[in-house]
């Protein structure tokens, strides 16, 4: 215990160097806390014909729009102009990594490179532009179904959904400025700062209600707390390490062999499946609440059962869940992890796996390596995202949903945050070495 506590020590010491020494990373830091500032001040301009406080009581009742609120970055609740969050961009990335699946020309354009990336991202874009206009559309008829919105002509509605969708596309442009100039993944990050925003609040809601909670189910959700992240931080850190060779020319003329090793991480995929899943499996509930206002009754009554009984305590709800988040990790983790690129660098380095011929054979062989250790890690994700759910329904607390999936994207996005900060810490390093 102790000589983790002592290794731990030694790489926050060594981090905490890194900042002060490296002027790229305190750059990429005060670019970070700048946009993250900025977010935060954005997500207090409401939208006009709004009643937030209306809204806020909505959402303090109900789960599935709390559970929503999370992932719009704690936007939502408050109804600013950047209510949408990032849904109508992580929708459109789904659909265009679907898209780039089965359009062979998608598929040549993602594999050439930077400028084939480039593209892509611009066709992601222009599909979020008229996902943000229809989400913002199906919001105001929720709102106005509701009795939430007070608008009095066409002019204030265009301006409600153009404001909306516009906060949508700021947010989508901010967290693309994240992920380039500053650290991190910058939808990851932009959810985290949603949640951390939040805390005072939830921390106010949870001692609230201490003393209605059975003690023994206090307990365990203490230890369900600390259990996930125990959990997420055994998992993030889990490798397979394959071994390469590398050919070196050595005195005499004789050749001699360098060993190294891949590292390939359990969970590839970190938090994007859980953000991905939840964007999916929310909108049944969303579609459903709308049906509920159709004048046709025996349509309404349908939609009012699917919505009563589709509850993040539901065994459907955590069956489609836990579905969405094992196969968004191997599509995310496919995506991330180019077996093929791999392969081919090793080869013109003169690298390769002993017993494994190049090339082709090589790629397969990573692939298989990838696909096996996804699985485990899949799954885990999968247990740890539905695992507060089930607890909730055994306990009866529906907080514990919501405080279990914020603690899980929470503990992951410090672990990935960190792990880029350590990037720059080795870059530092083998610049000083090479000088």
């Amino acid at each position: 215990m102790r000589k983790q506590g002592g290794v731990a020590g030694s790489k926050l010491s060594e981090l905490i160097s890194t900042i002060k020494s490296s002027r790229e990373l305190k750059r990429r830091l005060l670019i970070t806390i700048l946009i993250l500032t900025l977010f935060r001040v954005i997500t207090l301009i409401p939208v006009p014909g709004v009643d937030v406080t209306a809204i806020k009581n909505v959402f303090a009742s109900n789960q599935l729009l709390s559970l929503l609120d999370i992932f719009s970055g704690g936007t939502l609740a408050n109804f600013s102009i950047l209510a949408l969050g990032l849904n109508p961009y992580i929708n459109a990335s789904i659909i265009m990594q679907l898209l780039t699946m089965v359009i062979p020309k998608l598929e040549a354009l993602q594999k050439e490179g930077e400028s084939g990336s480039e593209m892509i991202n611009q066709y992601t874009r222009m599909i979020a532009v008229p996902l943000s206009l229809l989400q913002a559309g199906a919001m105001y008829m929720v709102l106005q179904s509701g009795k939430l919105v007070t608008l009095d002509s066409p002019l204030a509605l265009i301006a409600l959904l153009l404001s909306m969708s516009a906060g949508s596309m700021l947010l989508m442009w901010l967290g693309e400025n994240l992920t380039e100039y500053g650290i991190g993944n910058g939808i990851s990050l932009l959810i985290f700062a949603g949640i951390v925003g939040r805390l005072p609040v939830t921390l106010f809601q949870t001692q609230a209600t201490l003393s209605t909670i059975n003690p023994w189910n206090l307990g365990l959700i203490i230890a369900l707390g600390i259990a996930i992240i125990y959990a997420v931080v055994t998992v993030d850190e889990a490798k397979r390490q394959v071994i390469i060779q590398y050919a070196r020319r050595i005195r005499g003329g004789n050749v001699g062999v360098s060993s190294s090793y891949l590292p390939i991480k359990l969970n590839n995929a970190g938090v994007i499946p859980i953000i991905f899943a939840i964007a999916l499996v929310l909108a049944p509930s969303m579609i459903a609440q709308l049906l509920t206002r159709l004048p046709n009754t025996a349509l309404a009554s349908a939609a009012s059962t699917f919505a009563a009984s589709f509850t993040p305590t539901s065994f459907a709800y955590n069956a489609i869940y836990f579905t969405l988040v094992v196969a968004f990790t191997y599509f995310y983790t496919a995506v991330v992890f180019d077996a093929d690129k791999i392969s081919d660098n090793l080869k013109k380095n003169g690298g390769y796996i002993p017993g494994i011929r190049p090339g082709t054979h090589t790629a397969t062989y990573l692939r298989q390596i990838v696909n096996r250790t996804t699985l485990p890690g899949a799954v885990f994700l999968g247990l740890i995202a539905v695992l507060p759910s089930i607890v909730s329904g055994m306990t009866g607390i529906k907080t514990i949903t919501i405080g279990g999936t914020s603690l899980l994207i929470v503990v992951s996005v410090v672990l990935e945050t960190y792990r880029k900060m350590q990037t720059y810490s080795v870059t530092r390093s083998y610049d000083s070495f090479v000088k």
